[in-house]
């Protein structure tokens, strides 16, 4: 064996004890661990969404979404990894929500990992039966871009926020400057909420009950200021309104309870969402009336219980963001489907307010515009740099997209492996693709870029409650 095949074995040997000591972090640096970059990239963006610098729980495989993983149990993950390091360039992996199940002889052109998560026969296709199967190992929950190795931290859906809200800004004059902006959930997803309402120059106030959630945010630069004290709070939002200065607050308290104290005390936002993880509510979502601490152990001890306290919590949730919208707030959902939840548990009046899909985005779809991302994979912050500099460039009469990318660089910080989402129109996609190309064949960046999309983008999901709401011709729930 010749020393360059000792060192790349030694390397192969390094990735799976790391695993198998349960402690993964991003792979970096121009070495192969892997047959060639497309298997290698895989890789890598397997233990970028798993690092605990990007990851909800990387212990519990958990990225981000409630319960969303990456793989369905360390055991499996083992032998992904595995199986990855010893694959050949003509072959292909199927993973089953998780679980690796085979490795086929194809060709150099064919996708090198294909797989499906979550996928149930409608009739069957219910929370508890999922569960059932989840117990008996059967299935596992990968989300979007949990499941899919896609997800690059706060920064995947910052520009959709930022989009949103600078759309729902317009009857303010295109500003959010002086306005006041309500919200809950500063998870995975949702934090990025504050740092998108900072960039469209507003005034944010954003309750959560998890306080590590919260730190996280600001250790990121996606959160300015937080506070036990609801007055507190309220007190620093009335300040910045005023004096019309950017500020996110958050505050660490149960969404309801904040939403029924300020209807109670007659405060109105100009704008509010939520983004709390209410798809999943036994995992995702903290009922009010009880402690955090309360709601992990009835959790565990029983789950029945939880999601009934659930229920009743998510009725209360929505009826108060509909007592804002009745007295004139702008409100919305933001696609984490908490009005179906409850409308399921007996609030018919869950619908008055719209989804932000068909009040806001639906436009930039119809031009095929959305989530194009692009990740090192060497991890050198540089070339996400020097591509956002191409984009400026072949791009410039794009406003939108040259003001958003301008934006990027002063505001996000990157986690894990360097990466970057533009909005961009299909045509865009393809020829920022083909340069990506040219410039990693020509030597112009440090290594390989993965490039990805995010389940919000046009023809991508159909989803009455949110992607497909509204439709003009009623096919919302059509999905071929």
């Amino acid at each position: 064996m010749s020393a360059y095949d000792l060192e790349k074995l030694k390397r192969k040997q390094e990735i799976i004890a790391k695993v198998k000591a349960r402690k993964i972090d991003i792979i970096t640096g121009p070495d192969l661990h892997c047959a060639d970059w497309q298997i290698e990239g895989a890789l890598r963006m397997l233990f970028n969404v798993l690092a605990p610098d990007v990851a909800k729980d990387p212990q519990n495989l958990i990225v981000y979404g409630g319960s969303g993983k990456a793989a369905r149990n360390w055991d499996a993950l083992e032998v992904i990894v595995e199986t990855l390091l010893e694959m050949e360039p003509d072959e292909t992996l199927l993973i089953q929500s998780g679980k690796p199940v085979g490795v086929f002889k194809t060709h150099d052109y064919a996708p090198r990992v294909l797989m499906a998560n979550s996928l149930l026969v409608p009739r069957w296709a219910t929370w508890d039966y999922f569960l059932e199967l989840e117990q008996k190992g059967l299935i596992m929950f990968g989300q979007m871009t949990a499941g899919a190795w896609a997800y690059i931290g706060h920064q995947g859906i910052i520009q959709g926020t930022y989009e949103t809200l600078a759309k729902a800004a317009e009857p303010f004059g295109g500003t959010l400057r002086g306005r006041f902006v309500l919200s809950a959930g500063l998870g995975e997803m949702g934090g990025a909420q504050p740092l998108a309402v900072v960039m469209n120059d507003g005034v944010g106030l954003f309750a959560e009950v998890r306080k590590e959630a919260i730190q996280r945010c600001i250790d990121h630069g996606y959160l300015m200021e937080w506070t036990e004290d609801i007055d507190e709070a309220v007190e620093m939002v009335k300040n910045a309104v005023s004096e019309k200065y950017p500020l996110s607050v958050a505050v660490l308290a149960n969404a309801v309870d904040v939403y029924e104290e300020l209807l109670k005390r007659g405060i109105k936002p100009d704008i509010m969402t939520d983004q709390t993880a209410a798809h999943d509510l036994l995992r995702g979502y903290y009922p009010a009336g009880i402690s955090r601490e309360e709601a992990d152990k009835l959790r565990e001890s029983d789950p029945k219980e939880y999601i009934y306290l659930a229920k009743k919590s998510v009725v209360r949730h929505v009826k108060a963001m509909t007592e804002f919208h009745k007295r004139g707030v702008i409100v919305f959902e933001y696609g984490n489907g908490i009005r179906q939840q409850a409308y399921d548990a007996g609030f018919e009046g869950a619908f008055a307010f719209e989804g932000f899909v068909k009040k806001y985005i639906r436009p930039l779809f119809c031009e095929g515009r959305g989530p194009f991302r692009y990740t090192s994979l060497v991890g050198d912050p540089e070339d996400i740099i020097e591509l956002d500099e191409v984009i400026k460039r072949e791009f410039k009469d794009d406003k939108i997209l040259v003001n958003w990318v301008e934006k990027a660089q002063k505001f996000i910080a990157f986690q894990g492996l360097p990466a970057r989402v533009c909005w961009m129109g299909y045509g865009q996609r393809a020829k920022m693709g083909k340069i990506i190309n040219e410039m990693v064949r020509e030597g112009k960046l440090s290594g390989p870029i993965w490039i990805g999309r995010d389940h919000l983008d046009a023809g991508s999901v159909a989803s009455p409650t949110r992607e497909t709401e509204g439709m003009k011709d009623g096919s919302d729930a059509v999905a071929d």
